[in-house]
């Protein structure tokens, strides 16, 4: 087994030095653990955010767990060379197309979730984004026009086997929890939605034992804070994806709790390639300051136990011992807490 630990910038070092002690604990047989330079540290580096050595250490490991990237040093750079095309290369490179984001409520939380506690604790929802897609990836400009003013474009888009590969991903993730599927487009407005409204429909006559609804990205934010609890998987685009997550996490108490998978259609000898990272940011107004909350990278690390190793035992253990280090009170700033990065990764050690 071989996974590539890529730290990044920011607090990314802080908290993926957690993680490897929880890791170390493990002591999985067979494990070979590499490090590599992304993100701003390696354009200091190696002149390049994601360096052909650290590329090609992950096209050669199992797994690839990730930290976090994002430099306001590297802020005027041009486009390419910024810290975040680290990782958006990474999933490009390694066909990691879907995107796996559980929410779920651990108990104990309820008073810290921007929501009222009763509806808080009914939040366990998995939001299934496509990656490799939309307007993150498609043709992008400023120009001028020719009477002079500037306009800045970026091109939305989806072709129909796209759609349906990640949207077989959420139909067969929906059939491993409750059989409910939403997803969520802009039919209303977007052609690009349109065509994935049409493709998911598709696919779904493929799952006659899922349960597939449609809602506008719009309505879905507003029901994210009215009713989670009516979500079960929800399937989107990369840019709708992107921002319903992040809303998710602070339903749950902090974006310092959510994990995620990025997965392709690659299979090792173990499970299915993939990269896991916390979805917060790199954080820099804290790097250094033992603040960061080391728990969403070490849920990470239970995904990539899961999905890419195969050792679901370990990736329950792992997450039954985040949740008792919740449910003793040890908790960081963004949860109310005064316990340092490395407290909360000794507690979750201390259980495990």
């Amino acid at each position: 087994m071989k996974i590539a630990c890529l730290a990044g910038d920011g607090i990314g070092p802080e908290i993926m030095a957690e993680a490897r002690r929880v890791l170390a604990a493990l002591d999985l047989p067979g494990l070979t653990v590499w490090e590599g330079d992304v993100g701003g540290a390696g354009y200091r580096r190696h002149g390049h955010p994601l360096p052909p050595e650290t590329l090609e250490m992950a096209k050669a490991a199992d797994a690839v767990l990730f930290g976090a990237v994002g430099d306001p040093e590297c802020d005027a750079l041009p486009r390419h060379l910024r810290p975040e095309q680290a990782i958006l290369g990474l999933r490009q490179a390694l066909g990691l197309f879907a995107n796996l984001r559980p929410a779920t409520l651990f108990p104990g939380l309820e008073t810290m979730s921007a929501l009222r506690p009763e509806i808080a604790r009914e939040i366990d929802l998995l939001i299934v984004r496509e990656l490799n897609g939309d307007v993150y990836f498609g043709e992008k400009a400023i120009r001028t026009l020719p009477d002079g003013r500037r306009q800045g474009f970026d091109l939305m888009s989806y072709a129909e086997d796209e759609v349906r590969r990640i949207a077989h991903v959420a139909f067969k993730a929906a059939r491993g929890r409750t059989r409910r599927l939403t997803s969520v487009d802009k039919a209303n407005v977007l052609e690009t939605s349109q065509l994935w409204r049409d493709v998911v429909i598709e696919v779904a006559a493929e799952y006659p034992d899922v349960a597939l609804s449609h809602m506008y990205v719009d309505n879905a934010a507003m029901q994210l804070v009215r009713d989670p609890g009516q979500f079960d998987v929800i399937v989107t685009g990369n840019l709708f994806g992107d921002i319903l997550s992040d809303q998710a996490s602070m339903c749950v108490g902090s974006i310092g709790l959510l994990a995620s998978a990025a997965l392709g259609e690659t299979q090792t000898a173990f499970g299915t390639k993939g990269l896991y990272e916390p979805i917060h940011g790199s954080a820099p107004d804290i790097a250094g300051q033992g603040k960061a909350n080391p728990l969403a990278m070490i849920l990470s690390l239970a995904m990539l136990l899961r999905h890419s190793l195969g050792r679901e035992d370990d990736a329950g253990r792992v997450e039954a011992a985040v949740a008792a280090t919740l449910g003793d009170g040890v908790r960081g700033a963004d949860l109310g807490g005064s316990a340092s990065t490395h407290e909360i990764g000794e507690a979750v050690l201390e259980r495990l």
